[in-house]
């Protein structure tokens, strides 16, 4: 058995367990604490990291991709407009968009979801959590965020696309938004997603919820509009108490 086969097993007795059915009261209490306590672990880690966008893509692409790239270049222009940039803090989009934050100067966060294999912290975060619940790490990456941008990516990425979507559709969270970047990469999601307006599966007034581009300039003129102008952000001092062990953000 490989190494990583062995990890795989590990992953799915051990964080996997809660949803195999009902367990022992006990291990359910258990398990509930745990997200609890993990809960509050990332609430104090990302108290004071101010308003984010958060950038969701592929761990897969190296430097040498055209991805990778844009996303870098993405990075340092969202932090040139006063954002945090937040990712699931691993490598491949994520790296790409930290690192380019971190050299420009900017703030760069990320909430790293415990893997056995592909995901670890890269090295451009000037703040991260190490999450072990994927529930509980989409949470995190979309409270402190005033926009989305959907880099190109898997299955996770596209879930992360969906959850923030549907949040905004039933009105859990406000009218962020949500930017799909690279049209030809999404091109046959973006064609699905017009077939379930057309097949009335979702309003097509949902359709206005998602911008897509290829254009950075175009990509931080709409964030600035609908992001920063209609939720009227500036930067605020804060205040963090220092009998409960916490600190304001310093770069």
């Amino acid at each position: 058995m490989s190494r990583r086969t062995k990890h795989k097993n590990k992953l799915i007795t051990n964080e996997s367990l809660f949803i195999r059915g009902p367990l022992s009261r006990l291990k359910e209490l258990g398990f509930a604490f745990k997200v609890f306590f993990n809960f509050i672990k990332a609430f104090r880690v990302m108290h004071f990291v101010g308003p984010c966008v958060t950038v969701f893509g592929s761990a897969r692409f190296t430097q040498e991709s055209e991805h990778y790239k844009n996303a870098a270049k993405i990075g340092a222009e969202l932090s040139k407009i006063g954002f945090t940039v937040m990712t699931g803090g691993g490598p491949g989009i994520m790296e790409a968009a930290n690192k380019g934050a971190y050299e420009a100067g900017g703030y760069s966060v990320g909430c790293n979801i415990v893997l056995p294999f592909e995901q670890k912290p890269n090295p451009y975060l000037h703040k991260w959590i190490n999450i072990p619940y994927f529930f509980l790490r989409k949470v995190i990456l979309v409270k402190y965020s005033y926009a989305f941008i959907v880099m190109p990516g898997g299955i996770g990425t596209l879930d992360e696309l969906f959850e923030a979507l549907t949040l905004i559709q039933t009105n859990i969270i406000k009218s962020f938004p949500v930017v799909i970047f690279d049209s030809q990469y999404h091109k046959e999601l973006c064609e699905h997603i017009h077939l379930m307006a057309k097949k009335e599966s979702i309003s097509p007034k949902d359709m206005k919820l998602l911008f897509i581009t290829d254009s950075i300039e175009d990509l931080i003129t709409h964030i600035e509009t609908y992001s920063i102008k209609k939720f009227g952000l500036v930067k605020k001092s804060v205040n963090p108490k220092w009998w409960l062990g916490e600190a304001q953000k310093t770069f």
